[in-house]
C-alpha cells in the first residue's frame, strides 16, 4: 500500500508545510516582479536579468535533482528525479531559448554573466542539501521550486491578458504537464515524511521554508537587477 494514501490530507507534510508558509507565498505571488509580469508591463531589462539567472540556476537545480536520484533506492524514485533533472535542462531551457532569441542573448552572454548573490546562494543551498542531508530533507528543499512556480503560474494565468508579452512563460508554468510533475514531487515528499522521525520532520520544514524564502529573493533580486556589491 502507498504509505502516503494511508494518512489524511491534513496530516501530510505538504499540507503542514504550505500552511506554515501561506503568508510568504502570498507576499511572493504579489511581489512587484510577478504583479508587473501578470499585467504585461514588467520592464524587459528585469525579465532579461531574470531569464539569464534562471538559466544558470536550472543547471544547479538539475544537478540537485540528480543527487536526489543518486540517494534514492527505489527504481520509481530514481526514474522520477532523473526525468525531472532532464526536464529542468531540456524543457525549461527551450523556454529560455525563445526569450534569448527575442532579447538577442547568446550563449556567450550567459556564460560571461556571473550568478548573482541570490542565485549563487540558492544553488549552493540545494547542492549542499543534496550532499549533506538525507533524502527526505533534500526533497523538502527541492519542492518549493516546483510548487511555487505552479501556484504563481496558475494565479498569473487566471489574470493575464492573452496578448501578455510573457505568455510563453505563463503557459509553461500553468500547464497540465508541469502540474502533474509537481503533484508527483508532492506525493513523493509526503511518502518520505511518513517514516521520518520528529527531528527529520522538523528539518524538512526548515528546508522547505528556506527554499521558499530563496524563491522570494530570486524574483526580488531580478526586479532590482541584483549584482555583487563589490
Amino acid at each position: 500500500m502507498d504509505p502516503v494514501r494511508t494518512i489524511s490530507d491534513e496530516q501530510r507534510f505538504s499540507a503542514a508545510a504550505w500552511a506554515r508558509n501561506t503568508g510568504l507565498y502570498a507576499t511572493m505571488r504579489d511581489i512587484p516582479f510577478n504583479a508587473e509580469l501578470q499585467e504585461g508591463r514588467l520592464e524587459i531589462a528585469r525579465f532579461r536579468h531574470y531569464v539569464v539567472q534562471d538559466a544558470k540556476y536550472l543547471i544547479g537545480f538539475g544537478q540537485a535533482l540528480a543527487l536526489a536520484a543518486a540517494k534514492a533506492d527505489q527504481p520509481v524514485m530514481i526514474e522520477q528525479f532523473s526525468r525531472a533533472a532532464t526536464d529542468a535542462i531540456v524543457v525549461e531551457r527551450a523556454l529560455h531559448a525563445e526569450y534569448f532569441r527575442l532579447f538577442g542573448i547568446g550563449d556567450d552572454t550567459v556564460a560571461r554573466t556571473p550568478m548573482t548573490p541570490v542565485c549563487h546562494h540558492y544553488v549552493s543551498f540545494l547542492l549542499a542539501s543534496g550532499f549533506r542531508e538525507p533524502l527526505p530533507v533534500h526533497l523538502a528543499a527541492l519542492l518549493p521550486c516546483f510548487w511555487v512556480y505552479r501556484e504563481v503560474g496558475r494565479h498569473i494565468f487566471s489574470q493575464a491578458r492573452k496578448d501578455n508579452p510573457y505568455r510563453a512563460w505563463i503557459d509553461t508554468y500553468a500547464g497540465e504537464d508541469f502540474a502533474a510533475a509537481v503533484d508527483g514531487m508532492i506525493d513523493t515528499t509526503d511518502a518520505m515524511a511518513v517514516t521520518a522521525g520528529p527531528g527529520a520532520l522538523e528539518a524538512m520544514h526548515s528546508a522547505f521554508t528556506r527554499a521558499m524564502q530563496l524563491e522570494w529573493m530570486f524574483w526580488d533580486s531580478a526586479y532590482h537587477l541584483g549584482r555583487w556589491p563589490v
